[in-house]
């Protein structure tokens, strides 16, 4: 009756590397002292009745190591965008030239980069509760399977198939965490 169970790994895998995909989120959030276009991701705007993405209203370029701009559309919208932006909490300070909005990242000094690295490392805690919360649920499906009169050996199968995913994708955590936090101390 049970010896047909089969985990559904597949399953599994997705919902570990959603947790890893929005760990790159969380850290393409954090400022580096190096611009980039998805620090502005989570920023919402109030536009046209609903809150809206930034990169909806307006092209975001990277022109050059230390500056953003947000070429924005719609003329009526700068003021804002400007507002959501300084409203953020990323310390940019907009400079607005038209319908464009310049953003120059300041450096970071040696105290932020050590907070810096903090929050990638909370960051990285969430995504390993969550990968590790998966690895439960995995776990929890193979003891209903083996109460249901699955073999020990099946059984046991499944138990190091789940292990061996959850290990990878920790790694994967740690691996981006490392690199995350080599690229928030680089001066």
């Amino acid at each position: 009756m049970a010896d047909d169970f089969e985990l559904d790994t597949d399953d599994l895998q997705r919902r570990m590397e959603g947790a890893i995909q929005n760990l790159r989120t969380e850290f393409a959030s954090l400022r580096t002292g190096r611009a980039s276009g998805a620090m502005l991701e989570p920023i919402q705007v109030e536009a046209y009745g609903q809150m809206t993405p930034i990169n909806q209203l307006g092209t975001i370029n990277v022109p050059e190591p230390r500056m953003v701009t947000i070429n924005v559309w719609d003329r009526g919208m700068v003021s804002k965008v400007e507002k959501a932006i300084r409203d953020s909490g990323l310390g940019i300070n907009p400079q607005t030239n038209g319908t464009i909005i310049m953003l120059p990242i300041p450096e970071l000094n040696e105290e932020r980069r050590r907070e810096l690295t903090k929050v990638a490392a909370s960051y990285a805690e969430h995504a390993r509760v969550a990968i590790r919360n998966l690895r439960r649920e995995g776990m929890d499906d193979v003891k209903k399977a083996k109460a249901k009169g699955l073999s020990e050996d099946d059984a046991k199968f499944w138990e190091n198939e789940v292990q061996e995913l959850t290990d990878r994708f920790i790694r994967q955590v740690d691996q981006a965490l490392e690199a995350k936090q080599a690229e928030i101390m680089q001066v």
